[in-house]
């Protein structure tokens, strides 16, 4: 089994190069916001509570992002080649918890890409993609506060995984296949794929 984490700010094309690399490779995607989505839209106790920290641009607490993400990955490991974490872990202590998780199956995190495209880029990104989809945690003042978060909390993890000996920088602007090509090359370049 191959498993990767896909690391960047809100609106770095996470979910898109994901969807290439399902293709690709036959990963199983394990996105939490589209976990998150589905539970709000479903009116669920869990995306209550999800969305009151959504709404404000804040990150879920760990633990119930853990329970989230354990019970979606023991659902969905029997058919799966492997899976990309996408939008998990925001933090240390949450890279932590997906490392302990995963050792408790057997499993571990193969590689790390860090998609890296500037906040102005975002920003633009993120306007257009509200403006496509109605999300409404797509306006300015709320990507303005995810990007604060993201760097504060998360953007340290490129150091935690750096250590770990799994990060991959890969630059996030410019053409999709050019994105996705940059990635594949730098998966394979140092994975070991079944």
């Amino acid at each position: 089994m191959f498993n990767l984490v896909i690391f960047g700010a809100p609106g770095s094309g996470k979910g898109t190069q994901s969807e290439k690399l399902i293709d690709r490779y036959g990963l199983t995607h394990i996105s939490t916001g589209d976990v998150l989505r589905k539970e709000i839209a479903a009116g669920s106790e869990l995306g209550k509570i999800a969305d009151s920290y959504i709404s404000k641009g804040q990150l879920i607490p760990d633990d119930l992002m853990v329970d989230i993400l354990a019970s979606e990955f023991d659902r969905l490991r029997p058919e799966s080649k492997g899976f990309i974490f996408d939008g998990f872990p925001r933090t240390i202590p949450q890279a932590e918890a997906l490392k302990k998780m995963l050792e408790e199956r057997g499993e571990e995190v193969h590689s790390v890409i860090g998609l890296e495209v500037a906040d102005e880029e975002l920003m633009e990104r993120l306007i257009k993609r509200g403006a496509d989809s109605g999300r409404s945690d797509d306006n300015p003042e709320t990507i303005g506060k995810r990007l604060k978060v993201y760097h504060s909390t998360t953007s340290p993890l490129r150091d935690y995984y750096t250590a770990e000996g799994t990060y991959r920088a890969i630059q996030g602007s410019g053409r999709v296949d050019e994105i996705f090509s940059r990635i594949t090359e730098a998966i394979e370049s140092q994975a070991v794929l079944n």
